[in-house]
């Protein structure tokens, strides 16, 4: 009974348009372990158990995490099915890190910067070059830059198809960033560079987010706009969060333009809810005095 409420469980989340792998993993093992024991309904005292024969602290919070979300679904389709209090393996969810916004000369450097990795001559650094830049222009995720494919580029703007969620998208674009990609596609026929993917390196595959961080970090340490390994510092999202900022910062100062500005801004990010893009509001201090100001009007009833 356990394994099919799991598959139920599943199967919604998936209908939701989430991927679900690690949360259905994990429930898989849990469910096998309870009905090793003959469970039929979840247990609290099993679902400790199962925590505590975890590898770390991290794995029974996470594990913890998804049977107990799973057990409120349980729970509500049979009372039978016990729901453990939460909190109980630690709360693991870190606050959202501060963005660093970056300024453009820091973006041009780091794009030249990238023009000098190695091999020389091949398309590699021409991938990070312009990846980089994209980035910067559009506020695209790293995963949704890799992910494009040559054809998603096309007359009415870029194809965002591996969108968060699994959500598509169509984002417009300006004409220096349409120039832009089709001097990197120019360079990869001359360099010989194949792959249906959009970006690619030597292999003829997009490389690896994981990879495109680390360079990301390397260049901006080599530029000194990051303290040496294990200080915090400018990051490769932050390109993201860059751009999200400047766009609030250049919106007109009326409520109604804000408005309208967050709601275009929401879908063009790919959030997944408004409530995402007005997290930006209080990113930086610019956004926070703008903020500071216009509430202190509206105290001394200096606004409408």
């Amino acid at each position: 009974m356990i394994n099919a409420q799991i598959s139920r469980y599943v199967a919604l989340h998936r209908s939701l348009g989430r991927k679900f792998f690690e949360q259905e993993r994990l429930l898989r093992k849990f469910g096998t372990y309870a009905t090793g024991f003959g469970d039929s309904h979840t247990r609290i005292d099993r679902i400790y158990d199962w925590c505590r024969a975890t590898t770390s602290q991290n794995t029974a919070r996470t594990g913890f995490t998804f049977v107990r979300n799973f057990c409120l679904f349980a729970h509500a389709e049979d009372p039978a099915n016990q729901v453990p209090p939460a909190g109980v393996f630690g709360r693991g969810k870190r606050p959202r890190p501060t963005p660093h916004i970056i300024q453009p000369e820091q973006v041009r450097a780091i794009m030249k910067a990238a023009l000098d990795l190695p091999p020389k001559g091949m398309i590699s650094p021409f991938t990070y070059h312009y990846l980089f830049g994209l980035l910067a222009a559009t506020g695209l995720r790293i995963s949704e830059a890799l992910a494009l494919q040559c054809d998603d580029l096309v007359e009415d703007g870029l194809i965002v198809r591996d969108g968060k969620f699994g959500k598509q998208r169509l984002i417009a674009l300006q004409p220096s960033i349409r120039q832009a990609l089709e001097a990197y596609l120019a360079t990869r026929a001359r360099l010989g560079a194949t792959g249906n993917d959009l970006f690619v390196t030597i292999r003829g595959r997009a490389p690896h987010k994981v990879r495109a961080h680390v360079v990301f970090v390397r260049l901006a340490r080599q530029l000194g706009y990051r303290g040496p390994t294990g200080t915090a510092g400018m990051r490769l999202h932050d390109l993201r969060h860059t751009f999200a900022v400047r766009s609030l910062e250049s919106c007109s100062p009326d409520r109604d333009a804000v408005t309208h500005h967050m709601a275009a801004l929401s879908v063009y990010l790919g959030h997944t809810s408004v409530a995402n893009t007005y997290w930006y509001l209080e990113a930086t201090p610019v956004l926070l005095r703008d903020i500071a100001a216009a509430s202190e009007g509206l105290y001394l009833g200096e606004a409408a």
